[in-house]
């Protein structure tokens, strides 16, 4: 169907245009525009199937590495290394796939299954249909409560007020008519006679004609936009990339110095190749994939329990990269719930109310609550929503007003209701005809201007109407960010029918401010984000002193000039990319926005190098969500934003946001502990290695040996590893450049140094068994293993602090690092007693004073790397 402005319209062209009538379309008329415009859905993206995740993770560099280790092994005829190797790696792809098809799995539990149902006029009756089955031209019957699910022409409304946050963010209801609008090229916020896809109606009834369907409604143009958007690589997958390009490269130039080194002995070339592949088995990281995927699993169910949904692993660690966060208001920042926080009355008397949201539990503060309850009472009466203990239906302003009687304890019951005049937008207010105690009233609730139109004096005062008071009022509850509902009341003739004419000489009552509650805890999550050197932007659809007034209270900001609308923004984008940059970056309050300028905010703060979160929970949000380099969309949320999102935040919390921000930052900082140690023990390896070359002693360890000693202490330690707590103070650091490499310099420091002191001492001891006591080559290596398991399980507490010393960490912390080193200890001890382990790995027995021996010498790298550190970090 071809892009029209029916708001333009009246109807009798729309059903022109449309061949269409109220009679509604025939079943067979129907039946081929089904077949012409297609199914009224949105393409839904394809879940990966289990095997495609399990192949995909075949691509990671490491592991990509390791299988050239595997194929070196093989061509060696070293067929228990390759094999020992692939079960490494398998049980890597295997926990991979499992946590990302358990996160996919997850995330659509959430999505709702139950298909919409409609209700039409087809062969001239009503009939109730699949949302699915709705084409262009179809007359549709819609009332509250129901879900909007294609984009229609109002032909008739009634009281009727629809929820279009979830695609404009704005939380406010709009007022629906079917009045012809004679503007063109205006925003569907201002299409007041349309309702949209993927919205739904709160109050009232109406009847409207199908437009548009599927991807031609505005729901639809989103859909496809994000379609359009490529995905990005996490900081994660760009630093192992680069990091297994660095042990690619290392391990070529140690199998190159190695080979050099035989060849100049006269080693035959068959012991060398076995000789080059034992090395690059030792420098190999083996267990670096699996560790990998072990710390951010761990991560990740941290998360889940902290109500975040991790859909691809790798996120994990992108959420504690970011730098800027820019959040959705409506129900991230704030409750998404209208609530009475003021009242106002002429005589400049202000009544505080307590309590958040819907819920009943609070109370009105000021002197003499009788003139308050007068207030609720009117708007109460002045009400068609519908509230008990469980539920609460209809305009979020009627039920905010129930909720406020609630608390004063309103009673209507002695109330009789004559006449209702239901709010229109056009009109701006709603009246209520009533009889008291014989008399008759009428009280009326809407926008200040109309109000007081119906109102001969004011309330406490009796004088007549000064509109100077009134609209200081006004401004003043405006500025503080309340949306302002006037109320007057008094009494009229007795009369069987009640119309417009009859609302005069009414008393002005007072005024009622209403806000969208923050959620209190968020002010303190925004602080943590501040300390942590992450700036927090908020965007919204409302209006600019509203959203600024919820600004301040969140302490996001308390600069007005930080403040910006729709409109600047445009203003600023057509003068080109460093003017609209430059913009961007002076401001953190975003109002009156359009998806597309969501859209450019992100792409403004990526090109000038910031790690950009976006939050969201409607379909405005998804365009945003797709391009920024990590989205966040809300458990609540519409599906299309769920399916873009690389996370999910079940209980729409900024708080769990944080929490989850600080479990990335744990999880990349246990990452690098379990690399120094993993790393800094190759390193010492191959140390140990080229000095057995150039001193002409035998081959330390065989590749079967090595293999174990990966298994023994790297495979239990570094699983141990991943799950530390996190250091004091991880979220007073500033963000990460997302550039970092993991072997960074400073990492590079730590992992040489204890090598080198890890190497040198192994080395020594290996020196002082074949040279010094002339101990049988098998019986040596057996010592030496036993040596490095006690080594590497002393190491470990090394590698629980970069810059701390093991001391200063506890060890009730994290209890897994002591259970290791005893597991890992004992399966040493069982290899070295047991014949058919002792003979397959070429061991013997080692008597228990030798293994405490042993064990002492091992503590003299605990000592050294804590002298290192004291030294290196004495300033700190």
């Amino acid at each position: 169907m071809e892009e029209s402005m029916f708001y333009n319209k009246n109807i009798e062209v729309i059903e022109k245009e449309l061949e269409t009538s109220t009679s509604g379309l025939t079943s067979n008329e129907a039946k081929k525009r089904k077949e012409e415009y297609g199914e009224n859905t949105l393409p839904k993206k394809k879940k990966d199937s289990i095997l495609k995740i399990f192949f995909s993770e075949f691509k990671d560099p490491i592991v990509i590495l390791l299988m050239f280790a595997v194929l070196a092994s093989l061509i060696a005829g070293e067929v228990i290394d390759a094999v020992a190797i692939v079960v490494i790696v398998l049980i890597d792809i295997i926990m991979g796939t499992y946590q990302e098809n358990k996160a996919n799995n997850t995330a659509e539990a959430l999505e709702k299954l139950v298909t919409v149902k409609v209700k039409v006029v087809r062969d001239n009756k009503v009939q109730i249909i699949d949302s699915l089955d709705l084409t262009i031209g179809d007359y549709v019957l819609l009332e509250s409560g129901d879900k909007i699910s294609a984009d229609m022409r109002i032909v008739e409304a009634h009281n009727f007020m629809v929820d279009e946050s979830v695609l404009t963010g704005e939380s406010v209801q709009v007022n629906k008519n079917s009045v012809v609008i004679e503007k063109e090229n205006i925003s569907i916020n201002e299409q007041f006679n349309m309702v949209f896809a993927g919205t739904s109606v709160v109050t009232g009834r109406a009847k409207a004609i199908v437009v548009s369907i599927g991807l031609n409604t505005e729901l639809g143009k989103i859909a496809s936009s994000i379609n359009k958007t490529k995905e990005e690589k996490s900081p994660l997958t760009i630093r192992v990339e680069k990091f297994s390009k660095q042990i690619s490269m290392l391990v070529l130039a140690i199998a190159f110095v190695i080979t050099f080194l035989l060849m100049s002995k006269g080693v035959p070339n068959h012991e060398i190749f076995l000789s080059v592949v034992a090395l690059a088995v030792s420098a190999m990281p083996e267990g670096l994939p699996l560790a990998l995927t072990m710390a951010l699993t761990i991560a990740s169910n941290k998360m889940s329990k902290k109500n975040v949904i991790v859909r691809k692993l790798n996120s994990v660690e992108s959420l504690g990269s970011c730098t800027v966060i820019a959040s959705d208001k409506t129900g991230t920042l704030t409750v998404n719930e209208q609530t009475a926080k003021k009242i106002l009355l002429p005589n400049n008397l202000e009544f505080d109310i307590t309590g958040v949201g819907y819920e009943f539990e609070g109370e009105v503060i000021g002197e003499n609550i009788d003139l308050a309850s007068e207030i609720a009472l009117y708007g109460v009466l002045n009400n068609e929503s519908v509230i008990d203990n469980e539920k609460r239906v209809g305009d979020s302003i009627d039920v905010a007003f129930k909720v406020l009687g609630k608390k004063l304890d309103i009673n209507t019951h002695d109330i009789k209701t004559l006449e209702i005049i239901p709010y229109e937008s056009e009109n701006k207010y709603s009246a209520v005809f009533y009889e008291i105690n014989g008399e008759t009233y009428c009280t009326v609730k809407g926008s200040l201007e109309v109000v007081k139109s119906f109102c001969s004096k004011i309330n406490l005062i009796n004088d007549s109407i000064d509109s100077n008071i009134l609209e200081e009022q006004n401004e003043s509850l405006a500025k503080s960010g309340y949306r302002v509902i006037a109320l007057a009341n008094g009494k009229v003739e007795r009369k069987d029918k009640y119309c417009e004419h009859d609302i005069k000489n009414l008393t002005f009552a007072g005024m009622v401010g209403f806000i969208d509650p923050i959620r209190k805890e968020v002010v303190k999550s925004i602080e943590e984000c501040r300390d942590a050197g992450i700036k927090v932007l908020m965007i919204t659809g409302d209006h600019p002193l509203t959203a600024y007034s919820i600004a301040k209270e969140l302490k996001l900001t308390n600069d007005y000039s930080t403040v910006t609308t729709g409109i600047e923004l445009e203003e600023y984008f057509k003068k080109g990319e460093k003017e609209f940059d430059e913009f961007v970056l002076s401001k953190n309050i975003f109002t009156r926005v359009t998806p597309l300028q969501k859209l450019e905010i992100v792409n403004s703060l990526k090109r000038q190098g910031e790690f950009v979160a976006v939050t969201g929970d409607g379909v405005n949000d998804a365009p945003a969500l797709k391009t920024a380099n990590i989205g966040i969309a809300m458990g609540s949320g519409t599906d299309i934003a769920r399916e873009t999102a690389n996370m999910i935040v079940i209980d729409d919390n900024f708080k769990s946001i944080v929490a989850g921000i600080k479990e990335g930052r744990i999880a990349y900082a246990n990452i690098r502990k379990i690399i120094y140690f993993l790393i800094s023990c190759g390193l010492a390896e191959v140390l140990f290695f080229c000095l057995s070359i150039l001193f002409d002693l035998p081959m330390p360890l065989i590749a079967i040996q090595l293999l174990w000693l990966n298994v023994v202490t790297d495979g239990i330690q570094d699983f141990a590893l991943s799950f530390e707590k996190g250091e004091n103070g991880i979220m007073k650091e500033k963000p990460r450049n997302p550039k970092e490499p993991l072997f960074d310099k400073h990492l590079f420091q730590e992992i040489l140094v204890s090598g080198l002191i890890i190497g040198l001492v192994v080395f020594a001891i290996w020196y002082f068994l074949i040279n010094s006591i002339k101990m049988d080559v098998n019986v040596a290596r057996g010592y030496i293993m036993a040596l490095m398991v006690f080594i590497q399980n002393v190491h470990v507490f090394n590698c629980r602090s970069e810059k701390k010393s093991a001391f200063s960490v506890s060890l009730k912390s994290n209890k897994l690092i002591v259970g290791g080193v005893f597991a890992s200890i004992l399966l040493q001890i069982i290899v070295m007693e047991v014949p058919l382990f002792s003979k397959f790995l070429g061991t013997s027995s080692i008597s228990v004073v030798h293994l405490l021996y042993l064990f002492m010498v091992s503590l003299t790298v605990l000592v050294m790397v804590e002298l290192y550190k004291k030294i290196k970090y004495r300033k700190q």
